[in-house]
């Protein structure tokens, strides 16, 4: 048996049924042109024999009885890869609108809790010979970093799929599951005894990080806070149902952009976003006075639980700069928020030992959920942030799936409470991949606002060729200038110095009547 941290056992005892805390990614497959050819049942078999090389792909949680203490992972003896592993065709035509219906649908139902929490949907039907996974995970045994790890498993560097040698079965080690009497009382005993203890190292952590962070929010730029957002129309708690739709950019577009600005590779992320949701904004007549305000999920792995299952995950709260219209100062003025956002981030991670979640039961932790969906607390509260934004590295070499190469990979967040739109963008070879996640029920036509963020980008682009215009006018005007080379036969008054024998004859005067002051 395996307990979780605090913070996995958070997003399980967080979910409710409107607020589904699984993430999912959607590959587009290149299943046409693959050298052996792609069926469902070849895809079946490469990913069953890799679930032996991902542990968690094996695992159920044993609840502990009346949430007293965490949970445990163990071993599931009786998984069945078939209920995991599915299959779903596309009505014609099969382009992105039937795509994103299915998908849609797919992601509104959470994940069966009595199983390993996980699904891979395998779509077929897509335009062009191709073909789409869906996978579905639990936010309890994946965040961003882990996932790019799992990817890495599941994944080929050739076309030709590798196919474990170790049998499914042969991993699974049966565990004995102790009885609800004996995990009450395990529970009970753990709580009673590091409760206290874990409140007492959290109130010594928060002492430390509020005076770390007292500099920074006294220094010269402003720092965006949690609970500061203005409330807009994305913040409403979101119902069951979702919504997904995509946008592409290349990734060498908004390098240059990036590097035009000399800002970070996020900053042009954010800034694409900004102005993407204002101008959804504005043509509701629903833009804030004040700038909406993002959430940017930022990993606290080290180099020595990189590879650690679960999340470790922290948040960087930063500004959209929706209020300035001007599209090259908006991205300046978010370049300067997550500036310090990071200080903030750096201040408070120097002193982090545990998070909040690792203090409470969570048994606490679902009743908080429940009351504060069931008490519609989302509408009557401060959002923590108008939006979750993430952007996360992909693979940067091609990768293969079942013998088809992967085009495309858009990642899909979850949405939390008080927040039914969720951004998330991830680097694929050359491109950028953008994955939003909404609740239709509170954001009409999500397909708008994904089309806008390509074009935020040309914007972003006319922008930096303004600013590079005088520069470029300044150079040809130096240009137009240098004939002062043609002045080189000034050199020719080099006889000049043929006049240096005047000089020392000038001297040699200045000095004689030195020299005879010394005869004297």
């Amino acid at each position: 048996m395996r307990k979780l941290s605090g913070q996995d056992a958070a997003f399980l005892y967080g979910e409710t049924p409107n607020w589904h805390l699984h993430v999912s990614g959607l590959m587009i497959v290149d299943a046409a042109n693959a050298p052996e050819g792609w069926t469902f049942e070849r895809f079946r078999e490469v990913l069953i024999s890799r679930i032996p090389e991902v542990p968690q792909l094996r695992w159920r949680y044993v609840d502990v009885p009346f949430g007293i203490d965490r949970p445990s992972w163990v071993e599931d003896p009786d998984m069945n890869p078939d209920f995991h592993i599915r299959r779903i065709a596309l009505p014609a035509p099969g382009g992105p609108k039937e795509l994103g219906e299915v998908v849609g649908r797919l992601v509104s139902y959470k994940l069966d809790r009595s199983r390993p929490l996980w699904e891979a949907w395998c779509i077929e039907g897509l335009e062009g010979g191709r073909v789409a996974i869906l996978q579905k995970m639990h936010h309890a045994i994946i965040d961003g970093a882990s996932g790019a790890g799992l990817a890495e498993v599941l994944l080929d560097l050739e076309p030709t799929p590798r196919i474990s040698a170790t049998a499914l079965r042969d991993e699974i080690i049966e565990t004995r599951i102790p009885s609800q009497v004996e995990l009450f009382l395990r529970g009970l005993a753990s709580s009673a005894f590091r409760t206290p203890i874990r409140t007492a190292k959290f109130i010594r952590q928060s002492g430390f990080q509020l005076a770390s962070a007292v500099p920074v929010l006294r220094g010269d730029q402003p720092v965006s806070l949690p609970l500061t957002a203005p409330r807009t129309v994305f913040n409403t708690d979101p119902t069951a149902r979702r919504e997904f739709a995509s946008a592409r950019v290349e990734l060498a577009r908004v390098k240059a952009v990036k590097d035009a600005f000399g800002v970070k590779l996020n900053d042009v992320v954010l800034a694409m976003c900004s102005t993407a949701l204002r101008n959804y904004l504005l043509e509701r007549d629903a833009l804030p006075a004040s700038t909406l305000i993002v959430s940017c999920p930022m990993s606290l792995r080290t180099e020595g639980n990189k590879d650690a299952v679960g999340n470790n995950l922290g948040s960087m709260f930063a500004s959209l700069a929706t209020d300035v219209a001007d599209p090259a100062e908006r991205l300046m003025r978010i370049h300067e928020s997550t500036q310090s956002a990071k200080e903030m981030h750096k201040a408070l991670a120097a002193h982090q030992i545990m998070s909040l979640t690792e203090t409470t039961p969570p048994g606490l932790i679902s009743l908080a959920a429940r009351m504060y969906t069931s008490a519609g607390l989302a509408s009557r509260t401060p959002p923590a942030a108008t939006v979750v934004v993430s952007n996360v590295p992909g693979p940067p070499i091609p990768l293969y799936l079942a013998g088809g190469e992967l085009k495309a990979l858009y990642p899909m967040g979850p949405l939390l409470m008080g927040m039914s739109l969720n951004i998330t963008a991830l680097s694929i070879i050359d491109h950028l991949d953008f994955g939003l996640m909404a609740c239709p029920d509170v954001v009409d036509e999500l397909s708008s606002l994904a089309r806008s963020i390509p074009e935020a980008l040309e914007e972003l682009e006319q922008a930096a060729e303004k600013m590079r215009a005088p520069a470029k006018k300044a150079t040809q005007a130096k240009t137009k200038a240098s004939p002062t080379k043609k002045a080189a036969p000034a050199k020719k008054a080099a006889p000049a110095k043929k006049a240096a024998p005047a000089k020392k004859a000038a001297q040699a005067k200045k000095a004689a009547p030195a020299k005879k002051a010394a005869k004297r």
